[in-house]
């Protein structure tokens, strides 16, 4: 048993320490959720911000977009020329996706200088595509409304999960500490 731990030291190692963050962090998140609902910003603050942002960049578009709280459920109504799409909720502010990115950021991780700014660098581009992707998802549903669950549950979802996944791939051949041992 102590032969397998020694080989398998790496994964193991990787594992627990992505585990470790993503649990703490996602406690974290909870805390905030369950402390933030219910003051000025309707749900919390993140939705509330990727909401205006993301009025903005369709309005940007040419677009009339409108959000308004929800009346009825803790969410955010998005409104396209009078149109209503679609609820913004906590899950669409990005921030469990930024939490899953910098876990695994934090396992393979390289240096703490290049560590820190790619977290940082990452995040702000997962949560910059998030963004666009709303918006275009809001695009879509307001043209395309027979395609609203193939939009809302493949393509979109796809987008956002591509780039972390893309942010990972170049993160482990090109800072992590693993790709400089094998060099």
């Amino acid at each position: 048993m102590k032969l397998l731990f020694i080989k398998y030291k790496l994964i193991i190692k990787f594992i627990l320490t992505f585990l470790v963050v993503y649990i703490s962090f996602s406690v974290l998140y909870k805390f905030y959720l369950e402390y933030s609902g219910g003051f000025k910003f309707h749900p919390d603050y993140m939705t509330y911000l990727v909401s205006k942002q993301s009025e903005a960049l369709l309005d940007t578009f040419g677009y009339n977009a409108q959000v308004l709280p929800h009346p009825n459920e803790p969410s955010i109504k998005l409104m396209v020329n009078g149109k209503y799409l679609a609820r913004i909720v906590e899950g669409c502010n990005a921030i469990s996706v930024i939490i899953l990115f910098m876990s695994f950021i934090i396992a393979f991780s390289g240096k703490l200088r290049t560590t820190f700014f790619y977290i940082l660098s990452g995040s702000i581009i997962i949560y910059s595509v998030n963004l666009l992707r709303i918006a275009v998802l809001s695009i879509g549903l307001y043209h395309y409304p027979q395609h609203s669950e193939f939009l809302h549950t493949v393509v979109f979802p796809a987008i956002i999960y591509g780039m972390v996944f893309l942010l990972w791939i170049f993160w482990v051949n090109r800072f992590s500490k693993l790709n400089n041992k094998h060099e």
